[in-house]
């Protein structure tokens, strides 16, 4: 539990500085945290958050950006980022520690230059009083909740969802009217995404659910994928998928993207159906292992 405790903290001390100091020294305020942060204030001044089209997240966000409201923005986007790295460590270490190497994917990075959720939102993968988190952003975290909701879980959101309701009973068709302006691609729809479907043969494999479910969803950037880490288990399969992920990170490096749909394709090739390759090899290597019935 020691070494549990502190790989996580150091994990998310790293993480936390470093996204600070990014934010600081490109000016960032919070990053993508700060509409979190911007709607929890404009509940407690009695506004509307939705009266900004550009307020593209549910309301449940504003309860995790109310502890936040009163920071500096780029020090509540580290502590943010920096907590939910720890959470998220802490939760791989409960299994082999090789499961840490998934920070090393390009996404996690990707998420770190504007202070993202995805990392909060795996953690609630293992803590179930943290599943809430997916309500914030649900694009990526209902697939997580549909793989991951238990009882204690399912309490959790219900309560933050009611609460919610209670604060701003509106608040489900005003974010709708937003969300019309979300610029995204879904996986199954850009080119070769159709073969992701092949995920459905393992229905039975929470992992090949969790990659149907991401499969539908609308997403926007690279940082979205990092919720397909929870996929791999061993070491060779984390390894390699982290490998694969930087060949989009160095494609964007050297070119700027024209259109979210170029992105897809290449979250596509390089992220998503590595991991599918992973959901369909794990299910063959137990079919041989179990062997022929004698």
């Amino acid at each position: 539990m020691r070494l549990r405790i502190l790989l996580a903290t150091a994990i998310g001390l790293a993480s936390g500085f470093f996204c600070w100091l990014l934010m600081a020294r490109l000016q960032l305020g919070a990053g993508d945290f700060t509409w979190a942060i911007r709607a929890a204030q404009d509940l407690l001044a009695h506004r509307n958050p939705y009266s900004s089209p550009l307020q593209l997240y549910p309301l449940p966000a504003a309860l995790f950006g109310l502890p936040f409201v009163w920071m500096r923005p780029e020090i509540a986007a580290g502590i943010f980022y920096g907590t939910s790295a720890a959470l998220l460590a802490f939760g791989l270490s409960r299994e082999p520690y090789h499961r840490l190497l998934i920070f090393l994917a390009y996404p996690y990075w990707a998420g770190i230059l504007t202070a993202q959720w995805p990392p909060l939102i795996m953690a609630s993968a293992f803590f179930p009083l943290l599943l809430p988190a997916t309500l914030a952003k649900p694009q990526i975290g209902l697939p997580v909740a549909l793989t991951r909701l238990g009882h204690l879980g399912a309490i959790a959101c219900a309560v933050v969802l009611l609460l919610s309701l209670a604060i701003a009973p509106k608040w489900p068709w005003l974010w709708m009217a937003n969300a019309a302006h979300y610029e995204r691609f879904v996986p199954l729809l850009v080119f070769p995404g159709f073969l992701l479907a092949l995920a459905l043969l393992r229905y039975r494999d929470r992992d090949a659910l969790l990659l149907v479910l991401m499969a539908i969803t609308p997403q926007r950037w690279f940082y979205d994928t990092f919720i397909l880490w929870l996929i791999p288990k061993t070491r060779r399969a984390i390894v390699w998928t982290v490998f694969l992920s930087w060949l989009p990170g160095i494609w964007r490096w050297y070119h700027t993207p024209h259109s979210y749909h170029e992105v897809g394709r290449w979250s596509v090739c390089f992220i998503y159906l590595p991991m599918l390759v992973v959901v369909l090899m794990r299910s063959f290597g137990s079919s041989v292992k179990s062997g022929p019935q004698t």
